[in-house]
This record gives structure tokens, C-alpha cells and sequence, in this order.
């Protein structure tokens, strides 16, 4: 299952939105995915909401699924933040942690949510599944050779196959090799969309 699948069947159980932080180690994770609302993300981020949010306090200590109003009903929302994500469509609400079994010691929770309903169990069941399946391709996730980065990076500057290949003064048999070994550890559609992944992680 690729990444690109992940997603799309996490905005199938979370059409509010969601929030994934990815293979955290010390403190940082190493790669967040944020499609919840640009409002809610600019007043979460504006008054430092993750600091005090239950449900990110919770993730870093525990493994499972919870759904908001379990939170508001143990009084762990003393801030009140979840109850304000219900005016920006946030209206349902649950986090997922996950961790390495391996003892590599990081771990990658999500925060979904709905506008309509609470998710059911089988529902956090399923968002689980996926984000432990995120957590993983990431942690195994083979790093790109040279060859195939410098590739990545003369397609991001526009370049086709032909010209790649002259330049590099191999065949453009051996570039598509590099390109096609590229979309497949980046989990990317095209050589464009490996190119702008790569970018994103800042290894072009």
C-alpha cells in the first residue's frame, strides 16, 4: 500500500480533516502531514495550542485510538481546545499513536476528524492499521542513491529523460532505471511528483 493510498482512505474515515506526525524520535517528528483546516492550523499554531492540547500530550504516552469527547468528559480538556475545533468543523474528533516495536523508540500519532458523526470503532480501528502502516514504510523506507537524486533534481529543473541522459552521458535506458528506482522508494506517481517529494524532504 502506497502512501499516496494511505492518505486517501484516511480522508474517507477523517473528511474534516487530519494531522499526522511521523517517526518522532527525541521531541521533533520527522515528517508531519497536516490537511486539516488552514483557520484551525493558524489559531492552533498562533497560540501554541500543541503544548497544551490533551490529545498530543496523550499520544506521546500511550499506544491505541481516543476519541475526543473522552477526553472532554475526564476533564483533561482544561483548555478547552477541542471544544473550540468544533466551531472550525471539527466537530468529532480522535488521536491514534503508534510506536516501534523494535526498539527504536519513535513513535507516529494522527489526529482525525469528522463534522458529522463520532468514529466508530472499526473506524479507529482501520485509522490505527493505516498510520502503523505509515510509520512503518517511513522506517524502512531505502534511502535514494546520488545518481538517482541528481536525476530528481534535473527533473525538478524541468529537464526530460533525453536531455538527462546526454548530460550524464549514460543511456536514457539507465535514467529511467534511476527514475522508476526513485518513484518506487518515494512511493510518488511520476517522476515530477518524485521530484517535488523529494524537494519537500529537502533532499534536492
Amino acid at each position: 500500500m502506497t502512501q499516496a493510498t494511505i492518505k486517501r482512505e484516511m480522508r474517507k474515515i477523517a473528511p474534516a480533516g487530519f494531522y499526522l506526525a511521523l517517526r518522532i524520535g527525541f521531541a521533533y517528528p520527522k515528517e508531519e502531514i497536516n490537511e486539516l483546516p488552514i483557520a484551525w492550523v493558524e489559531r492552533y499554531t498562533d497560540e501554541s495550542y500543541a503544548i497544551l492540547d490533551p490529545v498530543v500530550r496523550w499520544a506521546f504516552l500511550h499506544e491505541g485510538a481516543k476519541r475526543h469527547s473522552d477526553f472532554v468528559m475526564e476533564g483533561a480538556d482544561g483548555h478547552e481546545i477541542l471544544i473550540e475545533a468544533k466551531s472550525y468543523g471539527l466537530d468529532f474528533g480522535a488521536g491514534v499513536s503508534v510506536a516501534d516495536e523494535d526498539g527504536l523508540r519513535t513513535r507516529s500519532y494522527g489526529i482525525f476528524a469528522r463534522p458529522d458523526r463520532e468514529f466508530t470503532d472499526e473506524e479507529l480501528g482501520r485509522l490505527t492499521d493505516l498510520l502503523l502502516r505509515y510509520h512503518r514504510a517511513e522506517e524502512l523506507q531505502r534511502p535514494l542513491t546520488r545518481n538517482e537524486l541528481i536525476v530528481l533534481s534535473m527533473i525538478k529543473d524541468g529537464h526530460r529523460v533525453k536531455y538527462i541522459a546526454g548530460k550524464l552521458g549514460v543511456s536514457e535506458e539507465a535514467i529511467a532505471v534511476r527514475l522508476k528506482n526513485a518513484k518506487d522508494k518515494l512511493g510518488a506517481s511520476s517522476g515530477p511528483h518524485a521530484a517535488a517529494l523529494a524537494s519537500a524532504k529537502g533532499l534536492i
